[in-house]
């Protein structure tokens, strides 16, 4: 029974819905058909990414929102349970991605996240380089140094070495990319497009 709960929680959608009445308890109007689309979708996203699909529609909820929400506020717009909630909120905290404020005459905590595309992409990129990246650049080259590899397969060792080269390759590319200005990133992208178009065009001449 608790696993099928847990179950229809994580498949939960925004309750409120725009031919509703504004909520009571926040005095809020409610969720836009397009809101509840980029919710949803951003939730089916999140799980398809890995991440808790609760956790994927708690952030976005909040990017769209143009002021900080409390728990329970949350809890009503996407008709999940409030221990999922606060349990999501602390996750996307652990990513970074959702910071706690506090608002004058209000004892709750308020959360909020960046309205800046940009820096939701670095956080994401940064923070899943130094968790999954990283450490498995580390262990390829461990696995190189360990004296037991010289007891390997050549064939193995190879492809070891070869793995370990290109994610360390880019990992410092992406160390480049995280330093970059936004505008600056954005410039490298589009040249980077044309380039390949240029070389298409002149496999294809």
């Amino acid at each position: 029974m608790q696993a099928m709960k847990a179950a229809r929680h994580s498949r939960a959608v925004p309750k409120r819905t725009a031919a509703s009445s504004e909520d009571g308890a926040t005095g809020e109007p409610a969720l836009s058909p397009v809101a509840q689309r980029f919710i949803l979708h951003w939730g089916e996203m999140g799980s398809r990414w890995g991440v808790n699909r609760t956790v994927a529609q708690i952030h976005a909820l909040l990017y769209l929102g143009a002021r900080p929400m409390h728990a329970d506020e949350i809890s009503i717009a996407l008709g999940v349970a409030r221990s999922n909630v606060s349990n999501s909120l602390k996750e996307l905290q652990n990513w970074n991605l959702v910071r706690s404020v506090h608002l004058l005459g209000d004892r709750r905590d308020h959360f909020e996240t960046s309205g800046d595309i940009w820096e939701l992409f670095r956080t994401v990129v940064r923070e899943r380089k130094s968790r999954e990246f990283d450490p498995t650049a580390r262990m390829l080259r461990d696995l190189l140094n360990d004296p037991g590899a010289g007891l390997e397969p050549a064939v193995s060792r190879q492809r070891i070495a070869a793995m370990a080269t290109l994610m360390e390759s880019l990992s410092s590319w992406a160390d480049e990319m995280l330093r970059m200005e936004p505008d600056t990133l954005m410039k490298i992208m589009k040249l980077g497009a044309k380039i390949q178009t240029f070389v298409r065009g002149k496999a294809d001449s």
